[in-house]
């Protein structure tokens, strides 16, 4: 079987519901994989927007959520997974917010594409920090065994000046 990533609560290229997002409880969604490859030493997880702020006119990608040194036998985080949930040894990193911690779709305007990359690794980071997403890219660069994706869409129901992306 392949390495695959899935969720309880949106199907792949379907809608996030409000409840992980800014007009909801703004919590992280469940998350499921199966089958790292052998030699998995530990997984990392970035979740981000490359869409924003606008689709119809892309200028960034928005990160929501940086994650590394899973412990490989970890098969899924559970809803709403804070730093004080997350298995031992796992680590936080730095999102777009200037935070650590998930940050929920927030799209300014229009549906945007929201997408959940797993990274199966043959290396233990270790403590490094709160790592950015360009942080944590560069530290994987050679040691990716194979990835697994999830994208779900999102777009606000009311129109308003909350924060974006």
């Amino acid at each position: 079987m392949a390495f695959t990533l899935r969720s309880a609560a949106f199907s792949s290229q379907g809608a996030i519901p409000a409840k992980y997002t800014c007009e909801g409880a703004d919590i992280s969604p469940p998350l499921a994989w199966s089958d790292p490859p052998a030699g998995t030493k530990s997984l990392a997880l970035v979740v981000d927007d490359p869409d924003a702020p606008d689709p119809a006119a892309p200028k960034l990608v928005w990160v929501h959520w940086v994650l590394y040194d899973l412990p490989a036998g970890t098969r899924e985080l559970p809803e709403n997974a804070v730093q004080r949930s997350l298995p031992a040894g796992s680590h936080e990193g730095t999102n777009d917010w200037q935070r650590s911690g998930y940050g929920g779709p927030c799209p300014p305007i229009g549906r945007h594409r929201y997408f959940h990359k797993l990274y199966a690794l043959d290396v233990v980071l270790g403590e490094r920090g709160a790592l950015t997403k360009a942080e944590l890219e560069k530290a994987i660069a050679g040691h990716v065994l194979a990835q697994a994706e999830l994208v779900g869409t999102y777009q606000k129901a009311k129109a308003s000046g909350q924060r974006g992306r």
